[in-house]
């Protein structure tokens, strides 16, 4: 019996494959339309040797090769246990489930047992199932977990313990207390990621009513990117130079080393940044009026001028202006050297910004731009 099912395996392998492949686009597919942030997912085919070893523990339960149901497999990983039902509901709205061999294995264990095995459904291709129609008759199981079940299944799968049973005595303990610290590991990057979704919501009302008590971070430095006056300078330095402001441009990595410049040069609140850049408006301006033109291998590749560019060009001013801050750091936070050294760069801002002070002495301004002691 079981020679014959391993020869129908082997015989249906290409199928399988393609089943899989398939499988895992239709999932991808199904996650994305539903616009869930999940961590990856993976298919397989179950290995000859596993399946041969599964026919030796269930003897005479499978009649043909269509009846071991796992044979491919869908694997989602979640950031978030949350996300685990957020998946389940999915695959539960989209597909005809053989509910007698879907479970969900996080349900099955005593209160003192971690449950971290996740949910594994077993989805019924029919011929109205999308992408999938081709294989209409066909089976496979789709694996959802949290990336710390994840851990923790692969971990026990490693140990050898597949079962409660399996665990000897004196080690059982431990398995405890280790499923309890990752239970509470789980909730709580729950409870963080509800804290920052609740942070990124409210962000907006509180820059606009009460701006000292924001601080500068990544997120809050994105949403300054859209509004005045960080917007309203950009725009005029990008006037300033004749180009276009890139406000599109792709820089995940930007808000947060635009905040680390900010840091540096002792500004840490909104309300503090607002007030410098509406304080030094014109110095802003025409520094990055004179210094750009000089550096444009550094800028010119994109363009046109980058969202925060007034940010970088006021950090590079109070850089110039205290003996205590140096331009290097800005130009290495931001990694702004390429095709020029970082000697080279900082040595041009020298020069524009000993150049901007003689023209703001001739024209009689007595103010540096900014001042030493300007707020902290």
């Amino acid at each position: 019996m079981n020679d014959r099912l391993v020869q129908a395996y082997e015989e249906g392998l290409p199928g399988f494959e393609a089943l899989r492949d398939a499988a895992v686009a239709h999932t991808l597919r199904l996650i994305g339309e539903a616009g869930l942030n999940i961590h990856h997912v993976t298919g397989r085919v179950k290995k000859r040797t596993s399946l041969e070893d599964k026919l030796r523990r269930k003897p005479g339960r499978y009649a043909a090769i269509a009846d071991v149901t796992d044979l491919v497999a869908v694997r989602v990983i979640t950031y978030f246990e949350s996300d685990v039902s957020a998946v389940s509901r999915l695959i539960e709205e989209h597909h005809t489930l053989d509910w007698t061999n879907s479970i969900d294995k996080s349900k099955m264990h005593d209160p003192d047992r971690f449950g971290y095995m996740g949910v594994h459904y077993v989805v019924q291709v029919t011929p109205d199932t999308p992408d999938l129609s081709a294989f209409a008759g066909q089976k496979f199981e789709v694996q959802i977990r949290s990336i710390l079940q994840h851990a923790w299944a692969e971990i026990e799968h490693d140990l050898g313990y597949k079962n409660r049973e399996a665990i000897p005595r004196e080690v059982q303990r431990r398995f405890y207390r280790l499923a309890g610290l990752l239970e509470m590991a789980d909730e709580e990057f729950m409870a963080l990621h509800r804290l920052s979704q609740d942070y990124a919501a409210t962000l907006p009302a509180r820059v606009q009513e009460a701006p000292e008590g924001v601080f500068i971070d990544a997120q809050s430095m994105k949403h300054l990117l859209g509004v005045p006056p960080v917007r309203d300078l950009d725009a005029e330095v990008a006037a300033a130079l004749n180009v276009l402001l890139l406000t599109g441009w792709p820089d995940p990595e930007r808000p947060q080393r635009l905040a680390s410049l900010l840091h540096y040069v002792g500004v840490h609140s909104v309300g503090t940044l607002q007030k410098e850049l509406v304080r030094h408006h014109e110095a802003v301006v025409r520094f990055a009026a004179l210094l750009m033109p000089r550096l444009r291998e550094a800028w010119t590749p994109a363009g046109g001028a980058r969202p925060g560019t007034s940010v970088v060009h006021y950090g590079l001013l109070r850089a110039c202006s205290n003996p205590s801050l140096d331009p290097h750091e800005i130009v290495s936070m931001l990694d702004m050297r390429g095709v020029l050294s970082g000697t080279q760069l900082v040595s041009t801002v020298r020069e524009v910004y000993a150049q901007l002070q003689a023209e703001r002495a001739q024209a009689g301004t007595t103010r540096p731009a900014p001042p030493v002691d300007g707020p902290a």
